[in-house]
């Protein structure tokens, strides 16, 4: 039935300035409860966006509408309420049709079907929210109730099969991610058993593993999109509900936060790893050499649009322990570096990082290849702007409508995130690369500054009395 009602597609920066609503001739009789602005939704009381939300048999409701509500009002009810919610809508409705004068089985069917559909979309965008037993039981009672009066209808059958079929295979999915995460053991923090000899024998740099600087950005670029892929558009709405908006919120639970959490800590992990790996060598033409090589892996990040593992090194790289490094950074080439530091420099909002991330955005609107497609926004950055976007606008307005026009803002930047993380990386993988990325030893804080000082003795008296604290520290520990 999906030829029969065509849609926009799912996430084509499908909320730009035309998004959001257009109202057909039949919805403006639904909607006495709903304000448009240019004929665009920007506000409405619950009820009428719940119903808004319900096919008729003369309307489908336009999908980007769909992932909005979908998304974003979670905030004021709970996804099993809700569906309970629609479900009684949806029996309403039928009830009406079966009521006529004539009971006309074609009317039912094409009702059913227009059902079916929304639930197809909703189980295949946000599969979680029927991880709670009560939403599944909702569920299965909709589509019960709809397979009842179409026993006749094989093709709604078919078509229900196969969307609970598909959710449970990404419920299934989600859940293994669930447990390698659990397995995975990030680079165990070194504290003095390294420091004491620093002996390069027992442990091999990165240069040893990949001396390539594309190739190693391309390996991070993998484990980028192979975990950004772990967060859905709900995690990131969580973030919001967590904010204390709304005290006592039936969504606010810590579990739907950890993919977030998850991915915040690789890139710690990863300007850790910089960092460890410059500060552990003895050899100051051999820093040098590895300091030079990440800029160069940086700025292949840069060219693939690859932000996130971009930052992460600058960061790693301007830490203290690094940063006090001067005989090493005086033999550093550093051109290449400042460049880098320019389109991360925090002033003006990171205007010039903004600047380059809608550069690579129309890159990949344009583009024929996987390879132009890709786009890793700082996920910090992403994830603060969405914060500031909720906390800077009320939820509702004096009039009691939630304010909808907020939230088509937030839904639009949450899809081009989820446009960005569905590309497929093209770049050959190399396990081994990846394998010390993830597991390689890193550094604590206190560990790096003795890394520092035995690689660059401490310069002043502050270095000193700081150096001889940190070994008292560890031999404690």
């Amino acid at each position: 039935m999906r030829e029969t009602m065509p849609q926009t597609a799912l996430f084509p920066s499908m909320l730009g300035s035309e998004c959001s609503g257009q109202v057909p001739v039949d919805m403006r009789e639904r909607s006495v409860d709903l304000i448009f602005q240019d004929g665009s939704l920007v506000s409405g009381s619950l009820e009428a966006l719940i119903e808004r939300l319900v096919p008729t048999l003369d309307y489908y409701p336009d999908r980007t509408y769909i992932f909005t509500f979908l998304l974003t009002t979670r905030i004021f009810i709970h996804p099993s309420e809700l569906l309970a919610r629609v479900g009684q809508i949806c029996l309403k409705q039928k009830q009406q049709l079966e009521m006529g004068p004539e009971m006309d089985k074609v009317k039912l069917k094409l009702f059913s079907a227009k059902i079916v559909q929304l639930l197809r979309e909703w189980t295949e965008t946000f599969p979680c929210d029927f991880e709670d037993r009560v939403a599944r039981k909702e569920l299965k009672e909709i589509v019960w109730k709809i397979c009842h009066c179409d026993e006749g209808n094989s093709t709604i059958k078919k078509s229900l099969n196969h969307m609970m079929e598909s959710l449970d295979e990404a419920l299934s999915t989600r859940d293994q991610h669930k447990e390698v995460r659990g397995k995975i053991t990030p680079g165990l923090s070194e504290k003095g058993t390294l420091l004491k000899v620093k002996s390069q024998s027992t442990h091999k740099d990165i240069l040893s593993v990949c001396s390539d600087a594309l190739v190693f950005a391309q390996q991070l670029t993998h484990i980028e999109l192979e975990k950004i892929r772990n967060i859905q558009p709900e995690d990131v709405i969580h973030l919001c509900i967590q904010t204390g908006n709304i005290p006592n919120h039936k969504c606010c639970d810590s579990k739907k936060t950890q993919n977030v959490e998850a991915y915040e800590n690789w890139f710690n992990q990863l300007s850790t790893l910089v960092a460890t790996e410059i500060c552990r060598v003895v050899k100051k033409k051999q820093r040098t050499r590895i300091v030079e090589f990440f800029i160069d892996v940086a700025r292949e990040c840069f060219n693939i649009g690859n932000f996130n593992s971009l930052m992460a090194i600058i960061s790693g790289m301007n830490l203290s322990p690094v940063a006090r490094l001067k005989k090493t950074w005086s033999k550093v080439k550093t051109a290449k570096f400042d460049i880098l530091e320019h389109y991360m420099d925090p002033s003006s909002n990171f205007c010039n990082y903004r600047t380059a991330l809608q550069g690579a955005a129309q890159r990949s609107r344009t583009a024929h290849t996987n390879c132009e497609k890709i786009v890793i926004p700082v996920y910090s950055l992403f994830v603060k702007d969405i914060y500031f976007l909720n906390k800077m606008h009320s939820d509702t307005l004096p009039n009691g409508h939630i304010n909808f026009k907020k939230y088509w803002e937030i839904s639009r930047q949450i899809s081009d995130f989820m446009i960005w993380r569905a590309v497929e990386c093209p770049f050959e993988i190399s396990k081994r690369i990846q394998n010390y990325l993830l597991t390689a030893p890193i550094y604590t804080e206190e560990a790096l500054y003795i890394a520092s000082f035995e690689s660059e003795g401490p310069e002043n008296h502050r270095e000193k009395d700081s150096l001889k604290t940190l070994r008292a520290m560890l031999n404690r520990a």
